[in-house]
């Protein structure tokens, strides 16, 4: 699912000087009835994220709406550290939020996180459970976020090699998430932002059936909401046996980048996944 959208860049708003272009889109896959991954974008606080619930249908659904919602509150930061702060905090409260539910009903009802900060010419993503931050930059592209994963456990301590990884039976299996522990775990990476960096948030729906040269050749061809339309496209063509959601922002314009032309949203519109995904079908929205 995609949205119309404005051809013009974005001024990101105060503390955020750069023009930052920026495409969204989500799908339910080919197998489930309900989309549980939601995405937020709002480039005139500098915050970008990508949630996918779990929990199983409902729960997964209302677990990452919840952390989404949280995010909507963030506002303007003064810095930095205090846009960091801000995003902490939001955090918190629906990790609580979550974790009372799920003691409720007897059950763990959390969503993984991922999200990009954007404050002058400083960056910083955070996030918990497998959803991912890329970078692309010179051409290259590297994964900031670290899968929160048995299998990349397993990796990191010689167990298995990358490539038993990706068929081993619990890859899937995370081991942290939003909700689901009385307090949140996430994990922190940060840096200096170049002009014509993009950056890439996505689900786990996403690297399921696209591999990072795919995605690099994506990024690179194209301008950001062309890019999340190719890449959900090409999903959707293969197994799409999950969720699937894709964020893309570029910070400035790279020189001499060769991209088909694509709109971009405004700064005054935060952009958050409608509640009521699509149905899952065969083909891109």
């Amino acid at each position: 699912m995609t949205h119309p959208v404005d051809p013009h860049p974005v001024d990101a708003g105060k503390g955020n000087p750069a023009p930052i272009e920026f495409g969204c889109a989500t799908h339910a896959g080919k197998v489930r009835s309900q989309n549980e991954d939601r995405y937020f974008a709002a480039p005139e606080f500098g915050v970008f994220a990508v949630a996918d619930g779990m929990g199983g249908h409902e729960d997964g659904a209302l677990a990452s709406a919840t952390l989404v919602e949280a995010l909507g509150s963030i506002g303007a930061a003064v810095s930095a550290p205090d846009l960091l702060a801000r995003l902490e905090d939001r955090v918190l409260r629906a990790n609580a939020t979550l974790w009372s539910l799920g003691r409720a009903r007897g059950a763990t009802i959390g969503s993984t996180l991922a999200v990009l900060l954007t404050f002058d010419s400083h960056f910083a993503c955070v996030w918990s459970g497998d959803s991912r931050v890329y970078r692309v930059r010179d051409g290259a592209i590297a994964q900031l976020s670290r899968d929160h994963t048995e299998a990349r456990d397993l990796v990191e301590k010689g167990i298995l090699s990358p490539e038993e990884a990706k068929v081993w039976p619990r890859r899937n299996v995370i081991t942290k998430a939003v909700g689901a522990r009385p307090d949140p775990e996430l994990e922190l990476e940060h840096g200096t932002l170049v002009d014509g960096d993009v950056f890439i948030l996505c689900s786990d729906g996403l690297v399921g059936d696209v591999d990072d040269a795919e995605i690099l050749a994506c990024v690179l061809a194209n301008a950001p909401q062309a890019a999340c339309d190719a890449l959900l496209a090409m999903t959707l063509r293969r197994d799409a046996a999950d969720n699937v959601t894709v964020v893309v922002l570029r910070s400035g314009v790279a020189p001499g980048a060769a991209r088909t032309a694509a709109p971009t949203r405004r700064a005054s519109e935060t952009v958050v996944v409608p509640p009521n995904p699509p149905p899952a079908g065969g083909g891109a929205p």
